[in-house]
């Protein structure tokens, strides 16, 4: 199979059609269908469906794009190891995490971390649905719960606890609740129905001192929990919040301080052929000392 025309097939797949790709790789538009064509004919298969609107992979295509993508993820990865040098890392970066985690906390933490390693190019992606550390969708995640892929390399790095938070606004209007069943009065911000929320156990805030067990019905419900806490700011209501979303925020005050939820144990992942990479090091040991320094 032609390397190239191999490329040039990923970079279409990627693309959706032959005029983009083409800009990608600095080809015309009918030398990139030629290619796909030859490429095509060569496995006397069709990869790509054409219609006016662009194109969309086959069957048999679908199968070729995984494999030649999982084949240049690791190619990608090998060439930036090749250009680590032997006292500075540099390279791409590609980090993934929580909405929540990666805005509140290690968004703000990036320009010190860029300013130590002015030649480490950092994408943070942030999702709620973890990414396929395998398939090279990342190099590192940054997850809430311990990693299920037996292939990974894991380092716990921090455990949060969720308290309950209101707006200084919220409190003057409505008052603080003084012992749990209070809560049966007050307006309450949850995360909302989700097949995989960011933490387990995120809405204990509506059972919580309610001895029939029975959950009570939320003022508000958003699923992502970034949301929950924007929305509790402004003066929404009563939410369950991560420790470290809440540092430094003024405007929110802790409600009933003797009621915890359930504790987050936060896990730094990447893949084991990234064991040696000085990237991964580097990032690592300034976020391990970032949250040696503060208190969780």
């Amino acid at each position: 199979m032609d390397w190239d025309k191999l490329r040039i097939f990923h970079a279409v797949a990627e693309a959706g059609s032959f005029t983009h790709a083409g800009e990608q790789l600095n080809l015309s538009q009918s030398a990139v269908s030629r290619q796909i064509s030859a490429l095509e004919e060569s496995l006397k298969v069709m990869l790509f469906h054409r219609h006016a609107r662009g194109l969309i992979l086959t069957e048999q295509g679908e199968l070729l794009y995984r494999t030649a993508h999982e084949i240049f993820g690791k190619l990608s990865m090998v060439e930036a190891q090749l250009a680590e040098s032997k006292d500075r890392p540099r390279g791409l970066l590609k980090v993934t995490t929580t909405v929540a985690f990666g805005s509140t906390w290690l968004s703000p933490r990036m320009r010190d971390f860029l300013e130590l390693y002015s030649d480490i190019e950092v994408h943070l992606i942030l999702a709620d649905r973890e990414l396929d550390l395998s398939m090279r969708e990342a190099d590192i995640a940054i997850r809430l719960s311990p990693p299920r892929q037996a292939d990974l390399v894991q380092r716990h790095l921090l455990t949060v606890h969720m308290n309950v938070y209101a707006s200084t606004h919220y409190l003057k209007k409505h008052g603080s609740p003084t012992n749990p069943k209070d809560l049966d009065n007050h307006r309450l911000v949850v995360y909302g129905d989700d097949a995989r929320p960011p933490v387990p156990d995120v809405n204990w805030l509506l059972r919580m001192g309610n001895e029939s067990g029975e959950l009570r019905k939320p003022h508000l419900t958003i699923n992502n929990v970034y949301g929950v806490m924007r929305a509790v700011q402004a003066g929404a209501g009563i939410g369950a919040l991560p420790e470290f979303m809440v540092q430094g925020a003024s405007d929110l005050v802790q409600v009933l301080p003797e009621m915890t939820g359930p504790t987050i144990d936060a896990y730094f992942v990447y893949p084991e052929e990234l064991r040696n990479s000085k990237r991964i090091q580097v990032f690592r040991d300034f976020l391990l000392r970032h949250v040696a320094a503060q208190r969780f």
